[in-house]
């Protein structure tokens, strides 16, 4: 606990220099940024975790791969029990690539299943840009948008209510 509270005051202090020597005044540098994307590149989710399991047994299944930084069983927010799959976090790319090989494992007479951690932000994916999400990159002609003839009018049509008049009033198209 104290070896963990003294590694949290040494990051605190690096993040602390960092800011005060290269960002930017008002918001986050880019080389932060990095090591956020970076971490999620050195993490892996675990599937079919038994419910039983901890994390240092975990961490004994892991520890050959390489160096664990974090071990993190996900559990349910009200019941506080485990939802069955994990993420664990690697110091290297290197031993996440070990890690992947464990695919298909047997942890606690269970098959494992291993890939790399998902990244859950919308533009980790698509560094360009354009287009992603909902079709909205070519011209969404959802609700309240174009109704013009052989316009898309969304799943089930027309539902009610006031029908716009955009680009010419059609009643029934």
């Amino acid at each position: 606990m104290e070896a963990e509270a003294a590694r949290i005051t040494k990051e605190t202090e690096a993040l602390e220099q960092q800011k005060g020597g290269g960002g930017g005044p008002g918001g986050k540098d880019k080389k932060d940024d990095k090591e956020t994307g970076n971490k999620d590149g050195h993490s892996i989710y675990v599937g079919q975790v038994d419910y039983s399991a901890t994390p240092e047994e975990l961490l004994g299944h892991f520890g050959a791969c390489g160096t664990v930084e974090r071990v993190t069983i996900v559990c349910d927010k009200m019941t506080g029990r485990p939802k069955g799959f994990a993420y664990i976090e690697f110091g290297s790319e290197e031993a996440v690539e070990n890690a992947l090989k464990l695919n298909g494992s047997t942890f606690k007479d269970r098959q494992l299943k291993i890939s790399p951690k998902r990244v859950n932000d919308p533009h980790f994916y698509n560094q360009d840009g354009g287009g992603g999400g909902r079709g909205r990159g070519r011209g969404f002609r959802g609700r309240g948008g174009y109704r013009g003839r052989g316009g898309y009018r969304g799943r089930g049509g027309y539902r009610g209510g006031y029908r716009g008049g955009g680009r010419g009033y059609h009643p029934y198209y």
